[in-house]
């Protein structure tokens, strides 16, 4: 790997796995689930537009498109976006990073139940049960002190909606469109849907902190991130910009632990690497990397093209 493309790797898992350090700032300082969702939706869609803008790339003009994308914002990003707020109001941002990594084992049991993932042998079988149980080993529902709470199953819908989303992208959205464009309009679409919770979203009493940390969430955490990862995919192919999905829990659960003073035990720690090594079992070869990840998650595709001609078309 080319030294930039490292410095672009690192700096990209930094900046999605520091997504659950923002929202759980932005919670903690006077924003509602709601008013954290709107707004980096809206913010993430500036900075694509811009972006799009740069490169020359034009939104879809077409009603079928703009249908597709109204799906795809919805399960990939209006409400994933909004249960990992919700999730994170009772869930150490940590531990919700560490969630946010069963996505893969969703999306594989997805495509193995709609037929199009057939490739289920007996390595990837025993990664999707050691994933499992791995989430298992972090929820603790043995004990008194456990995780199994609503906010953590709301993290894990967050997890299951990506991989929803993924299966219908993989599908409906890969057929040769611009990616910053497609991607841009994608959070435009986002941006409608979330705005429809504006009278839910109770009075606004934030402080400076929330303000910085929800604008790094949407700037930062939604739309450079995109752009960084169409750069990695473009320069060093999908595989590579892949791993960068393992790193996310790790970058997660050490900001917690070092910015917020959450603490982390060795179970969840365990649970956490037996997690990584399932999914790392489920993804025998060359993958798609999915490059809009909310605050921060990856998928495997049925659908494998060469990086080089087909950036990643997904949100």
């Amino acid at each position: 790997m080319q030294p930039a493309s490292t410095v672009r790797m690192a700096v990209l898992a930094l900046l999605w796995g520091s997504g659950f350090l923002w929202i759980k700032l932005a919670l903690n300082h006077g924003l509602s689930p709601a008013q954290i969702t709107i707004t980096r939706c809206a913010l993430g869609t500036l900075i694509l537009l811009a972006l799009a803008r740069s490169a020359g790339q034009r939104l879809p003009r077409d009603r079928t498109t703009w249908g597709r994308l109204a799906v795809a914002a919805l399960f990939c990003n209006a409400i994933p976006f909004a249960m990992f707020s919700i999730g994170e109001q009772t869930v150490d941002s940590g531990i919700a990073g560490v969630l946010n990594a069963t996505t893969p084992l969703w999306s594989l049991l997805i495509g193995v139940a709609l037929g199009t993932d057939r490739g289920l042998g007996r390595t990837r079988l025993t990664g999707l049960l050691l994933g499992f149980a791995g989430t298992i080993l972090i929820f603790a529902p043995w004990r008194r002190s456990g995780l199994l709470t609503w906010g953590a199953l709301a993290l894990l819908g967050a997890a299951a909606s990506y991989a929803v989303a993924f299966a219908y992208m993989a599908r409906k959205l890969t057929a040769g469109q611009a990616p910053l464009a497609t991607s841009a309009a994608q959070l435009m679409a986002a941006t409608a849907w979330t705005t429809l919770a504006v009278p839910a979203s109770g009075p606004v009493h934030p402080d400076l902190t929330a303000l910085l940390a929800v604008t790094a969430l949407g700037v930062l955490g939604t739309g450079v991130t995109f752009y960084l990862n169409y750069r990695l995919i473009a320069d060093e192919g999908a595989t590579s910009a892949a791993t960068v999905g393992y790193l996310l829990p790790v970058v997660s659960v050490t900001l917690g632990a070092v910015l917020l003073d959450e603490t982390v035990g060795l179970r969840v720690i365990a649970g956490m690497a037996v997690v990584l090594a399932g999914v790392a079992l489920t993804r025998p070869g060359p993958v798609k990397a999915f490059a809009f990840r909310g605050a921060g998650n990856w998928a495997t595709s049925p659908h494998r093209r060469s990086a080089k001609k087909q950036p990643s078309q997904a949100p």
